[in-house]
């Protein structure tokens, strides 16, 4: 490389150190108050105090400010004018429309899985469902969270296509925030629900492309085997109010 060209590149470093520092601290507040979200440390409705986070974090408003501005534009955060950015509050209705969506990119994932995956990506699953009992034995559900994500995440990717992932890549943000992936208020038995992903890697392992769709289907639209409670609660609640009616 010519010195004057690499003067040149070495001058545009100098210039630009500032604001890539600020940048590389803007991803790590980004990837810090997303995960509070995700995991419910930040709760529906709870407001996001840019002033309050750089006080504590030790670092200026700015990166912070960009931080919030982008999980905005995923729409973990909304902004009321006047008041600041709070957490969204997710309806019923809005983790069922994102169910819908789910579904059937888990079947054609599945199908597809099933007929491309390889023994190196097995393995890596394999693993996965062996984080999850880890995690159910600690007691640790946001580790079983993460875990679960990444386990369809690499379905997706087995699929081996490439546009598929892509929309799984998409959609992934939504569903972490929707809780449509191991929703964290799940009343069942979280040992099972990790068995249960063994069972759909088995599946995988079997090569049967439609019994693993129609498995993966069910899984992401909440028909799998391992009951939640809550659902077994609300006839009753529905009964004891019609009751009193």
């Amino acid at each position: 490389m010519a010195s004057n060209a690499s003067g040149g590149f070495v001058s545009t470093l100098a210039t630009n150190k500032d604001r890539f520092r600020k940048t590389l601290i803007s991803d790590q507040v980004y990837e810090l108050l997303r995960q509070a979200v995700v995991d419910g440390d930040l709760g529906p409705g709870d407001r996001v105090v840019e002033s309050e986070i750089a006080r504590r974090l030790g670092v200026s408003q700015a990166p912070v400010r960009e931080a919030v501005k982008r999980l905005a534009r995923e729409g973990l955060l909304t902004h009321v004018p006047r008041r600041g950015h709070f957490v969204v509050e997710i309806s019923a209705e809005d983790a069922e429309h994102a169910r819908q969506v789910r579904e059937p990119l888990e079947r054609l994932a599945a199908q597809l899985a099933a007929q491309h995956i390889t023994g190196e990506q097995l393995a890596e699953l394999d693993a996965l469902v062996e984080r999850m009992h880890e995690a159910v034995a600690a007691s640790d559900v946001s580790s079983f969270r993460v875990a679960d994500i990444e386990f369809h995440t690499v379905v997706s990717q087995c699929a081996g296509n490439p546009f598929l992932t892509r929309m799984w890549e998409v959609i992934e943000p939504s569903l972490r925030t929707l809780r449509a992936i191991s929703d964290p208020l799940f009343d069942g038995d979280w040992q099972a629900m990790a068995h249960e992903h063994g069972r759909l890697v088995d599946l995988l392992r079997d090569g049967d492309a439609d019994k693993a769709a129609a498995a993966f289907a069910d899984h992401a639209a909440g028909r799998g085997p391992v009951p939640d409670a809550r659902e077994t609660k609300k006839p009753r609640k529905k009964a004891a109010a019609a009751k009193r009616a």
